[in-house]
């Protein structure tokens, strides 16, 4: 399966701001709009993780990573924390299945976890400036979209063979240095 693209994540940055600023434009008038602002956050964290599911290379336990998905937006459904909560909750329920998915490394996750944040303080700013639920929804897809920049895997290991050496080529690198090491010291004295 063909990995996803920034302009893909930008079509569906588009497609879901559009989706949700209508919808929600049509059931504020009739709901409250604390229900109606929670229906539309579950509707839509569902409508990403089909997305990023459908998407992503790896084929196990998809069914139950939206089961899971499913079961935690239903709890916090019934359970009713504060708004604020309720966002971050989803949040990082959308995250822990990106970073399943696509990443297999902690630093890529914790890249991603930090993109996530990005995401929703954009989100905050732009609803709050302008009062509009399409640029609110908007400004965070479209910085989620900008998760396919982050690699699968970054792999940080303090005094690590130079990149490009296979494991039995970073022992006789290894073993080379430290020979070199022994005979500077032992040239000194």
């Amino acid at each position: 399966m063909k990995q996803p693209t920034f302009l893909e994540g930008v079509s569906i940055a588009i497609a879901i701001s559009l989706a949700g600023s209508v919808l929600y434009t049509a059931m504020d008038r009739v709901f409250p709009a604390g229900p109606v602002l929670r229906l539309l956050i579950a509707g839509i964290g569902l409508a990403y993780v089909i997305y990023l599911l459908n998407r992503s290379p790896e084929r196990v336990g998809r069914f139950t990573a939206a089961a899971a998905w499913v079961l935690v937006a239903g709890v916090l459904w019934f359970t009713k924390p504060p708004l604020l909560l309720y966002v971050f909750v989803h949040l990082g329920a959308l995250w822990l299945i990106r970073s399943l998915y696509f990443y297999s490394s902690a630093l890529s996750a914790l890249a991603d976890l930090g993109l996530s944040g990005l995401g929703l303080a954009a989100a905050i700013w732009a609803v709050t400036r302008t009062g509009s639920v399409f640029l609110g929804i908007w400004c965070f897809f479209l910085v989620q979209a900008l998760f396919v920049f982050i690699p699968r895997s970054i792999n940080y290991r303090p005094g690590a063979a130079p990149a490009g050496l296979e494991s039995g080529d970073r022992f006789q690198h290894a073993h080379r240095v430290a020979e070199a090491a022994v005979r500077k010291l032992s040239s000194n004295h």
